[in-house]
């Protein structure tokens, strides 16, 4: 293929994804009921259902204006050849291939990044801020800007230094020694992200001694799963919103708990909650989710080595010369549809995991609890109770909530 065809292509492909996400997200927009569904009555009172369709509503639109700019911006660089552009200005002052290609992402992330500050800003302070979620000051939204910036720079500049040197080193048999490098990056980062990194953002501290630590260490025992690593962060220092996670392999297993789950729920829901997250390491949900990252990565790296020395995508972007920063860039967008298929099939398996989850903490502990702790996680969050069909299976990891209560109330009637 020709430059041009190279550029065309890559033009549809940034076009049909944005009418596909904007053709479902007008589906849920419209799908949004003003009534509440039977099986929930009770979940909000009407002036607060009311609200939290304002909100996802508000959300969808605010979703409309930046999809909309982003294309249009990612169409006009495209169109002027601009990534060729910055490619060009770089080369005149670094001959270094990888330093060069390093100073290219590093530009280009910031240029990015700074457009996109207006927008974060917005949904930040404006639209979370409207509906009573937003608890973010703005020097957390400086200092978060900051040391975002120099993880980026430190772990993101070792690593791409590392793959572009495998590149330049290997030529197109770069995949296989890639792959294993940033396998490895992956494996690491589940095993140490929230004793290394999350501190950096958040506070994390030890549950304290009581009731609750208690029956938690209680029920782990009673599945075996023994857990020592019980931690608390204060995610009220950013949103009123609750959550709660597990992260770690073996020794490293962490379980985290919000301090806003903490304050909204009782403990028989918390410990039902905990519950749930057990389910996932119990049922190797963790492990499979790794395994398969890695076999999506090994499809993503050897399509990569078939492009990556194609010089027509270089020209496509508006470069003069054969640039591997430039076909990252052009593979990225080409691979589009892949990613998109993958991401289905991703989508589809967690919310199976969620499904098994859940039935595994309602065998092993109780349904009811962790169905009024969904309830209330969904109602303080002004969650969407009606999403579209289409727009879950193509976005949703985890099942809407009415289908997760009606799994658990079947599995009841079985057992």
């Amino acid at each position: 293929m020709t430059p041009e065809e190279w550029l065309y292509l890559i033009v549809g492909i940034v076009l049909v994804d944005y009418v596909v996400d904007q053709g479902l997200d007008y589906l849920n927009l419209r799908h949004s009921k003003t009534k509440l569904p039977e099986k929930l009555e009770g979940l909000y009172e009407a002036d607060e259902y009311a609200r939290s369709q304002q909100y996802q509503k508000a959300k969808a639109k605010f979703g409309f204006v930046t999809s909309a700019f982003s294309t249009l911006l990612t169409l006009l660089v495209l169109s002027l050849g601009l990534f060729g552009w910055l490619d060009a200005w770089l080369r005149d002052s670094i001959d270094d291939p990888i330093l060069l290609s390093l100073s290219f992402f590093g530009v280009l992330f910031l240029l990015s990044d700074w457009v996109n500050i207006p927008f974060a800003y917005y949904a930040t302070f404006v639209l979370e801020e409207q509906f009573g979620f937003n608890k973010t000051t703005l020097k957390t939204f400086i200092t978060d800007k900051l040391k975002g910036y120099l993880l980026i720079a430190l772990i993101g500049g070792g690593l791409g230094y590392a793959l572009l040197w495998i590149i330049q080193e290997l030529g197109a048999q770069f995949w296989l020694y890639g792959l294993g490098l940033v396998s490895l990056f992956m494996l690491v980062m589940n095993l140490f992200y929230t004793s290394l990194i999350l501190p950096l953002f958040n506070k994390l501290k030890p549950l304290e001694d009581g009731e609750l630590k208690e029956r938690i260490v209680a029920y782990s025992n009673s599945v075996g799963f023994p857990l020592k690593n019980i931690f608390v962060i204060d995610g009220s220092k950013r949103s009123t919103k609750a959550n709660a996670f597990f992260s770690g392999l073996g020794k490293q297993k962490k379980i985290v708990l919000y301090d806003t789950l903490i304050e909204k729920h009782t403990t028989e829901e918390l410990v039902a909650v905990l519950a749930h997250e057990v389910g996932h390491y119990k049922k190797k949900h963790i492990v499979m989710s790794l395994l398969i990252s890695v076999v999506q990565l090994a499809i993503t790296f050897y399509v990569l080595s078939l492009f990556m020395f194609n010089e027509n995508l270089s020209l496509a972007l508006g470069g003069n010369q054969l640039a591997i920063h430039l076909n990252f860039i052009a593979f990225g967008l080409l691979y589009t549809p892949i990613s998109r298929l993958t991401g289905l099939l991703m989508n589809a398996l967690s919310r199976k995991n969620e499904y098994e989850a859940d039935a595994f903490a309602a065998s092993t502990y109780a349904a009811q609890p962790l169905m009024t702790a969904l309830k209330k996680l969904s109602a303080s969050s002004l969650s969407n109770l009606s999403p579209h069909p289409a727009y879950v299976f193509v976005h949703y990891s985890h099942p809407p909530l009415l289908q997760r209560l009606e799994a658990m109330e079947k599995l009841a009637k079985e057992s």
